[in-house]
């Protein structure tokens, strides 16, 4: 079997597939890097929009989770040709972490008006006099002595308050009583 070769036709042909290949691969790394950047754009709006810490997670798992529109970018990594591997995976790491920025300040910002208005809705005087705990209870004769009180007080009964001992003036001169008589003589 004899092959004629024509070098130069050959190496023609493949400098114009090369040309049209990487026309294709331009094509494909402009569509890779729109897709990104659409990525982006998307999670920042969603991102900026979320009014909460729940929405912001959802978020968060929409784009970054195991599922997430990144992850699937990931995932299509194999199909993109192992030259330009290198620059996509820097496109796609520079998408994740400017993301990322992002959505740690509004958790920070959501985080932070969380706790404002907690401390809002918790506000203390602080000169108010503060409430007192009693401790213990009191003894029971103590009890007994201030149910005798309420009985007494309730049947017309005054308490006066004074000195328990008394000395022998106020008990017997001062009340004109004589020293020389007994009371049991």
């Amino acid at each position: 079997m004899n092959v004629f070769v024509n070098f130069e036709q050959l190496k023609e042909e493949y400098e114009e597939f090369r040309k049209r290949l990487e026309v294709v691969y331009e094509k494909g790394e402009m569509k890779m890097k729109d897709k990104l950047q659409q990525i982006r754009e998307k999670a920042i709006a969603e991102i900026e929009g979320s009014d909460g810490l729940e929405r912001l997670n959802e978020v968060r798992q929409a784009v970054l989770g195991k599922k997430g529109e990144l992850t699937a970018v990931l995932k299509g990594m194999k199909d993109v040709a192992p030259e330009d591997r290198p620059k996509v995976g820097q496109w796609v790491n520079d998408t994740r972490s400017a993301i990322e920025t992002v959505l740690e300040e509004k958790m920070k910002k959501l985080e932070a008006d969380a706790l404002k208005k907690r401390y809002e809705a918790e506000k203390i005087d602080v000169t108010m006099p503060a409430v007192k705990h009693e401790k213990g209870n009191l003894h029971p004769v103590t009890q007994v002595r201030n149910q005798l009180i309420d009985i007494f007080a309730s049947m017309g009964f005054e308490v006066y308050e004074g000195a328990e001992i008394e000395t022998d003036y106020y008990n017997f001169t001062a009340l004109n009583t004589p020293q020389s008589r007994s009371l049991f003589s």
